[in-house]
């Protein structure tokens, strides 16, 4: 890299796609970095250039497996031990972000423990987006970047939905700000689903509040895990007289069976980013790229500029 660019970006092992995009907007290679594995499943990093006084910003979102994780604290680690200037964890999907309180008793609040370890670990600020709860940025004592895909999902939707028939739902309560800013930002009607739980990943029973009858539906989520939920959403607002229902959502977890649900599905189009790699295959799910509005965050953090001025809605 160029020894004009006052900052560097390194990759974790399986955002390397992601850090690739990033790099591409900003002009600037990816750095040169080695994660070496040991026969009994452990593994060390270490950086092939020096990092000295220098803004380094390691991209790695922390989607399952915990090695993603691991492999970000070791970078982290190195990058402190490496005498860095400043540490910028850029993590587009924080893992463990649903377990953000004490819901029932004896049970662990994750994503306070992961913002711990990273604060540890030695990072200096955080870059993310659409985390599940936005008061996860309050377990930070450091500044915290909080990007939002709106801004990616919105230009898609002006220009290829049809606006003037369109209805926004979320596919349970908990979704209702989220999707109340797209159904105000569009100026659009907005529904909910209720619904109610026998166990994790596993829906009893939901009904609709609102009217969709002779619609476009664009459900609103921020994490597709099993994808139970908004299928079944998908399915009912059919069922309710919808003309179309597609979905958009910021995280592709996408655990089994998710592919075959959503293709199964009375979705017309199930709509991620690439914060996580989608490896599988499904011809109703589209990929939009969320390198440029990270770049552009990288770009203004470095310059010292604001950011507020990426959140299109909250």
């Amino acid at each position: 890299m160029s020894a004009q660019t006052p900052f560097l970006v390194f990759s974790g092992t399986n955002s390397h796609y992601l850090a690739e995009k990033i790099c591409l907007s900003l002009n600037c290679p990816v750095g040169q970095m080695n994660v070496e594995h040991y026969a009994d499943g452990e593994f060390s990093v270490s950086y092939e250039e020096s990092i000295r006084g220098r803004d380094v910003f390691l991209v790695q979102s922390t989607f399952p497996g915990p090695e993603n994780l691991m492999e970000l604290l070791l970078m982290i680690d190195a990058a402190k031990r490496a005498s860095a200037h400043s540490i910028i964890a850029v993590v587009p999907y924080y893992g463990w972000a649903r377990q953000d309180r004490k819901d029932k008793p004896r049970v662990s609040i994750g994503a306070k423990l992961i913002a711990d370890m990273l604060m540890t670990a030695g990072i200096d600020r955080l870059i993310t987006m659409d985390l599940h709860a936005d008061q996860i940025q309050g377990f930070f004592n450091m500044p915290v970047d909080h990007l939002y895909a709106s801004s990616v999902f919105l230009e898609y939707i002006k220009n290829t939905l049809p606006i003037q028939n369109l209805v926004i739902a979320t596919p349970d309560v908990g979704g209702t700000k989220r999707a109340s800013s797209y159904s105000k930002y569009l100026g659009v009607p907005m529904v909910i689903c209720h619904k109610s739980r026998l166990r994790a990943n596993e829906v009893a029973e939901m009904r609709i509040i609102g009217d969709v009858e002779g619609l476009d539906v664009l459900l609103v989520d921020d994490i597709v895990d099993t994808a139970g939920t908004i299928t079944k959403a998908a399915d009912l607002m059919i069922a309710n007289g919808a003309k179309s229902v597609r979905a958009i959502a910021s995280h592709a977890v996408m655990s089994d069976p998710a592919t075959l649900r959503v293709a199964q599905s009375a979705l017309t189009e199930m709509i991620f980013t690439d914060s996580i790699p989608y490896t599988k295959i499904c011809d109703k799910v589209k990929i939009l790229s969320i390198a440029d509005m990270f770049a552009e965050a990288i770009r203004r953090v470095c310059n010292d500029e604001s950011i507020s001025s990426l959140y299109v809605i909250k």
